[in-house]
């Protein structure tokens, strides 16, 4: 099969992995933030990528997270090209926002609508998913499923890789600041610990199916109370400063639940509507102003759709 075009330009959503107690089994996208690519593609085989974007990007493509993504795209297709890939826009890498999962899904995205979608779209979580292990080590889809498909996503399992997407509950409103402050995959996940005591097991088993409860009859007090995290948080809010105070700002202000963004630095609220989500976002605001950090704040929906073609 010829490619039915020759040009694309595509966007993929940001998204928060974890929320709170599901560690690398639950993501959810974001609306609002992503990464645009364009990808040209053209008879020979080899792959080149530029990068037009404000964010600094390896130069050696064997370090860029959308190379091993594209190349088991093709391999799994079956097919040859040359391929030219220019990042036009670009998650600012370890905002903790899922920056690697969004290259890496907006590429396989593209390449698969260029193609005549050979792939239905959970099948495009795999190749999305080895832009991850190429930063983290590890091949884990709580940001790649959600920058695929939008919305929220449980990851049941990986063995074989088993996603269940979840209903997006009525007015779900997201507040997420990123500090300008590098916090590195790799040093958040040495700081947790190898073994966990059945007794914070147990919690945590209680939390996610309390969680995907919530979710699925629109329960957000259940949701509110449900997306705490006794495993991982307690290790990772050392490397965000005066975590406990954002937290306590955050509930203060209305939101539901907040918690870290995947390893972070990012921190996220969640919210029953969109006028308390601004508020919380205010207090993350104010929270990084008043110690010096410069941040990105962002307030929106929860996105029923990932990847997608832009004009």
């Amino acid at each position: 099969m010829k490619p039915i075009n020759k040009t694309i330009r595509v966007f993929a959503p940001a998204s928060s992995a974890n929320l709170g107690c599901g560690f690398d089994v639950m993501g959810m996208a974001l609306d609002g933030i992503g990464d645009v690519l364009r990808i040209a593609i053209s008879e020979g085989d080899g792959l080149t990528i530029r990068n037009t974007s404000a964010a600094e990007l390896p130069e050696d493509i064997e370090k860029n997270v959308i190379t091993p993504a594209v190349r088991a795209f093709m391999a799994a297709a079956g097919k040859k090209a040359c391929l030219e890939i220019v990042v036009e826009k670009k998650i600012r890498p370890g905002s903790g926002i899922g920056s690697s999962a969004a290259s890496s899904a907006a590429a396989v995205f593209g390449l698969n609508e260029l193609y005549g979608r050979p792939f239905p779209l959970p099948e495009l979580v795999p190749f999305a998913m080895e832009g991850e292990k190429l930063i983290s080590g590890t091949a884990h889809a709580d940001n790649s499923a959600p920058a695929v498909m939008g919305g929220i996503v449980l990851i049941r399992g990986y063995q074989p890789l088993d996603m269940v997407r979840l209903p997006i509950p009525d007015s779900f409103c997201f507040a997420i600041v990123h500090p300008h402050i590098v916090v590195s995959t790799k040093a958040a996940r040495d700081v947790l610990r190898k073994e966990i005591p059945m007794h914070e097991a147990v919690t945590q088993w209680g939390n996610v199916g309390g969680l995907v409860a919530g979710i699925m009859t629109g329960d957000l007090p259940l949701i509110g109370r449900s997306m705490r995290d006794v495993v991982v948080e307690p290790y990772r809010k050392g490397f965000i400063p005066g975590y406990d105070d954002l937290k306590s700002a955050c509930l203060a202000a209305g939101a539901l639940c907040v918690n870290i963004s995947g390893s972070g630095p990012s921190v996220f609220a969640l919210s029953d509507s969109i006028e308390k989500a601004q508020q919380v976002g205010k207090a993350m605001k104010r929270h990084f102003t008043a110690l010096r950090i410069a941040n990105d704040l962002y307030v929106s929906h929860i996105p029923s759709v990932g990847a997608r073609v832009v004009e």
